[in-house]
């Protein structure tokens, strides 16, 4: 009984990390009871549902995973963007800040990316990819030419763009004088954040939505 429970536990816990941040779930006795305070909605789960999406067959969890989609409990992830698409972002950006100066720029991008943040956090091969792109792109292209700040606000949007958490930093450092921007989400930083062993205070930090 106790193993079954220990079990039970589990699952739920795994279901909870796909579900929208709205959505709570609550163990009943056969099973659970998945509450969307956003939009004050219901879905119960029963324990054979709950254990098919752990140990069930991937055709079981697919179609779990279907009817929360198609309830509103979670989002589908959004697709990596391709190689090109993230060098096409980065001259964007970099024209935008270059037309309107970096400080409106960072209110109209940061208030352009999703509040929605998954439950699920990112992937750190995802982030490293995204990296080595923006990276490439960046040092590759004499328009941007390592545009730190373009960098940073690009890595930032696609990936709020993929309801993936992230935090876009601005720093300073104060001997010499320089500032330097950077996002960070699973733990890595686009681009580093300390730049030739450089280190940078942060004094202004920027999520979704304006926060």
């Amino acid at each position: 009984m106790a193993e079954d429970v220990a079990e039970d536990t589990d699952a739920l816990v795994a279901m909870e990390r796909i579900l929208s941040p709205c959505c709570r779930v609550t163990r009943m006795s056969d099973g659970a009871l998945i509450a969307d305070w956003r939009r004050t909605r219901f879905l119960g789960m029963t324990t054979a549902d709950i254990r098919k999406f752990t140990d069930g067959l991937s055709e079981e969890r697919a179609e779990i995973v279907a009817g929360l989609l198609h309830s509103g409990c979670t989002t589908a992830r959004r697709r990596q963007p391709s190689d090109t698409a993230i060098g096409l972002w980065l001259r964007g950006v970099h024209l935008l800040i270059r037309a309107v100066g970096f400080g409106r720029a960072l209110r109209v991008l940061s208030l352009a990316a999703p509040d929605y943040v998954r439950a699920d956090p990112a992937a750190a091969e995802d982030v490293e990819r995204l990296k080595r792109a923006v990276r490439s792109h960046g040092h590759r292209s004499w328009f941007v030419n390592g545009d730190c700040k373009a960098e940073a606000m690009t890595a930032f949007l696609l990936l709020r763009r993929r309801g993936l958490r992230a935090v876009l930093h601005v720093g300073v450092r104060e001997h010499p004088f320089a500032l330097h921007a950077w996002t960070s989400s699973a733990g890595l930083c686009i681009p580093d954040a300390d730049p030739r062993g450089h280190a940078f205070a942060p004094v202004l930090s920027v999520g979704g939505g304006g926060q």
